[in-house]
């Protein structure tokens, strides 16, 4: 029986070294949200376009994040409103490579992103003056920052076998805060990530064929509602739906 676990079995490995070439740290982002169950069928298309990350033998790696906002939510509710030039700040941990990161993620303007980071030796609960100062010069604002929620997943990486792209999925979301934990299960969360946007792309060919829109959804921002903060959200209620009608189908 063909399952994703064979599939992914299936594509050809690519190394971190091999990987070097295609980091795209200034970047056009594109997302798409599906469900789990339509996995198989998704992969199977996409064995003769990418490789798939390998690490010490592992295809797909575990993730986890802590974000950081202001005191009054700045980088949600700037995701909220649309705001043209926005940033998110979160330290991220690549589980069992002994890897992590600051992270400040921005979108500049006309539709790209631009990702800055630096290496840390571990995920503290404050920053530190260093920290605040890396933040500060690479978001723009000096504003205090404080721990908000957590994040778990589990990453695959593909590679593109023709031009530089790479393309990561996401699974088995997890979130939590102050004693709360809520899973976010049966949910695909794939973006693509290209040098400039171009629609002749493999992958967005297949999501095309299928019906899967391009479909933004900010895992921080979920998160914070599937936490349960009471924070205006009419701007997400379209992905909060699109999400309970995806798990429901599956």
């Amino acid at each position: 029986m063909t399952t994703p676990t064979t599939l992914l079995d299936r594509f050809e490995p690519i190394s971190l070294e091999e990987m070097d070439g295609v980091k795209l740290q200034d970047r056009v982002d594109t997302k798409y949200v599906f469900g789990e169950d339509r996995l198989t069928e998704v992969l199977e298309a996409m064995l003769p376009h990418y490789r798939l990350l390998e690490v010490d033998g592992k295809r797909g790696t575990p993730y986890r994040s802590l974000y950081f906002d202001t005191p009054d939510l700045r980088d949600y509710y700037a995701h909220h409103n649309r705001r043209t030039f926005r940033s998110k700040v979160r330290f991220r941990e690549y589980i069992g490579s002994d890897l992590v990161f600051l992270e400040v993620k921005r979108k500049t303007g006309r539709g790209r992103t631009d990702k800055k980071r630096m290496r840390v030796e571990a995920i503290p609960d404050q920053l530190s003056a260093e920290q605040q100062a890396f933040v500060a010069g690479a978001s723009q604002s000096d504003a205090p920052l404080q721990a908000t929620l957590w994040n778990h997943f589990t990453r695959y990486t593909f590679v593109s076998r023709s031009s530089p792209e790479r393309l990561t999925m996401d699974v088995d979301l997890r979130y939590s805060s102050a004693g709360e934990d809520r899973a976010l299960g049966g949910i695909v969360i794939a973006e693509l990530k290209q040098e400039r946007a171009d629609r002749t792309s493999p992958f967005v060919r297949i999501m095309r064929e299928r019906v899967f829109p391009a479909s933004g959804m900010s895992k921080y921002c979920v998160g914070l509602l599937l936490l349960g903060r009471r924070v205006k959200h009419n701007a997400f209620k379209a992905v909060l739906l699109k999400l309970d009608r995806i798990r429901q189908a599956a």
